[in-house]
């Protein structure tokens, strides 16, 4: 490939609205095109790396046994229906109706269409292990999509899905996908974690996220250095920072903390530790009657240890929260406790509330709390002296650095990622709604046990960026550069010298298999170079009549900056046994 003949358009800077990283030199770059808001067209550089990483990823799921198949991108409503999900999926699926008035999404996900193939075509437990993928584009309608290609609303995805006839054998299928992701990601070349994770919106009873690390990540990534722990932050557990309550002969006293609401706050004005508060949250959820309909709205009050952070997904799975909730209102607040937020307790709520103590806060004693009096904390509280035990104690709160890891071999660190895979254990969960069976060997319908395997092919590229760049531009990893390597000819129009061996190398390069560009624009030297280290090409061959006079071309990696300068032959001796080793990690 010829620059000349090759499509690309540089700019010196971003758009004003381009918020990450990722986003502003992608534009830059010339590599992506904003249509609409979250929409972009994927141009020719662009292009040449997202078919890289699909090339890397059928490889390995072909490899790991998995079949393509290509699903419709549009679906009937009678299929998520079926599951309830045309309902529970909200506005983020984009609904729309054909001339006849019949309803159907744009797929955001496809594991009802997956579900319906299955069901008619796998009749016989002789058929299992079955491992459908797809790589295709999806539509998110994002309330408010943002950086890029990191949080579009259309995007290409790989989809895959697991058919197994037992809990055992869907295992040993979650292992392969789990085992092939690693490949891809190593071959792809980001540091990455695998983290267990929460099952989400998708279901399902085993999850683990692959993330890319990076600071600008939007995820927390929990993990243990002495060992192989690691979690998102919405699923590591929380161990109890105090081991058991000490006894105590401390007073209740009831102090005046006047314009006092946050922890921090009460706690520097009484002079005392942080981790003596008790912080209140209150959520509110609707009971159900014999008839299915709300009852009544119930109040709780969770509470967690000053210096820490309620975890609503772990909220989530108390019983009786676990089937939804929301954070009260200030009239809710008012009318159970007496008083606004800011100076909330467990100690005599004007009407009953559920109360939920974190682990830590269970075994604490002598604890700092709101005194549900505007103005007013208690200093002594304590647990059966002062107020009933709690009625759920539960880990409810986010770790932090220095936590100890659940496996007890060490503390905590966090990171923070960026999430561009995720494999789930399924189940029955949709085979069941969607009556999806075959015939097991005793000659009984069984529903199938799924599995569920997504990469984001296109927040790939955002990710990768935003780990790999510096105040030049890009630094792809070579796996998926639009390109290995770029000659840049300089004085491309004057010298036939230069016209030559430019294009002897390239022609060289191009016999060993190096996916390289020839830049025979005739630009000043100072422009290609500076095109180049946008766009991220990981090498860069100089060739001018200075260096040909001497015998060599310059050779430069575009990660760490090194320059070697060598004869033409050795340059591409040089270049194509670097590439080698590359491609062989």
């Amino acid at each position: 490939m010829r620059a000349s003949q090759f499509h690309f358009n540089t700019l010196k800077e971003a758009p004003a609205d381009a918020e990450a990283v990722s986003q502003r030199l992608m534009l830059r770059a010339g590599m992506i095109r904003k249509v609409a808001a979250g929409i972009y067209d994927y141009m020719p550089l662009a292009l040449r790396s997202i078919r890289k990483i699909e090339t890397i990823i059928r490889d390995e799921l072909n490899r790991a046994g998995a079949l393509e198949i290509s699903m419709p991108l549009v679906q009937p409503a009678e299929l998520w229906q079926e599951t309830g999900r045309w309902d529970k999926m909200g506005q983020e699926m984009l609904r729309l109706r054909d001339r006849h008035g019949r309803d159907f999404a744009f797929q955001p996900t496809s594991e009802e269409a997956v579900t319906d193939i299955a069901r008619q075509e796998l009749k016989s437990y002789r058929q299992l292990p079955c491992n459908f993928y797809q790589i295709q584009t999806k539509f998110r309608d994002e309330r408010r999509p943002r950086f890029g290609l990191m949080r579009g609303r259309e995007f290409i995805m790989k989809d895959g899905y697991s058919f197994d006839r037992d809990a055992e054998s869907a295992g040993e299928s979650y292992e392969a996908m789990y085992a092939a992701y690693r490949n891809i990601f190593d071959r792809i070349g980001l540091v990455y974690r695998a983290v267990a994770a929460d099952t989400g919106a998708i279901g399902g009873d085993r999850s683990h996220e692959f993330q890319v690390i990076a600071d600008t990540g939007e995820d927390a990534l929990v993990y243990c250095p002495d060992s192989g722990y690691a979690a998102n932050i919405e699923l590591a557990e929380a161990l109890p920072l105090i081991s058991s309550r000490v006894n105590t002969s401390a007073p209740l006293v009831k102090t005046a903390t006047p314009g006092m609401v946050a922890c921090s706050t009460v706690a520097e004005f009484l002079g005392a530790p942080l981790t003596t508060t008790v912080k209140s949250i209150v959520l509110a959820s609707d009971e159900l009657n014999d008839t299915g309909r709300d009852a009544a709205t119930v109040l709780w009050l969770l509470l967690v240890r000053g210096d820490h952070e309620l975890n609503e997904t772990k909220a989530a799975k108390i019983s009786g929260l676990d089937a939804g909730f929301h954070f009260a209102s200030e009239a809710e607040i008012i009318e159970h406790f007496g008083c606004k937020p800011g100076y909330l307790g467990p100690i005599a709520p004007r009407k009953p509330v559920r109360i939920v103590a974190d682990r830590t806060v269970a075994n604490m004693s002598d604890f700092i709390c709101g005194a549900n009096a505007e103005g007013y904390h208690y200093i002594g509280a304590n647990w059966g002296r002062d107020l009933p035990e709690p009625e759920v104690v539960a880990d409810i709160r986010n770790v932090v650095v220095g936590d100890p890891s659940p496996d007890g071999k060490g503390t905590l660190a966090i990171d923070r990622g960026i999430e561009v895979g995720h494999v789930f254990y399924l189940g029955d969960k949709y085979s069941r709604a969607m009556n999806a069976t075959f015939l097991d060997i005793d000659g009984k319908p069984r529903f199938f046990i799924m599995g569920c395997y997504g990469i984001g092919v296109t927040r790939i590229l955002g990710a990768a960026i935003e780990q790999n760049n510096d105040g030049r531009g890009i630094l792809w990893p070579t796996a998926i550069a639009p390109f290995e390597a770029v000659i840049c000819a300089v004085g491309w129009g004057k010298s036939e010298a230069v016209r030559h061996e430019a294009t002897q190398l390239y022609k060289a390069l191009r016999t060993a298999g190096i996916d390289v560009i020839l830049d025979d624009r005739d630009e000043r030297p100072g422009v290609m170079f500076a095109d180049w280290e946008l766009i991220g090409i990981p090498f860069r061959l100089t060739v001018g009549e200075r260096g040909l006079k001497e015998g060599i071309v310059e050779v430069q990696s575009r990660q760490g900056g090194m320059l070697l300068k060598l004869a033409p032959d050795e340059a591409i001796g040089y270049l194509t046994n670097l590439l080698r080793r590359q491609r062989a990690v």
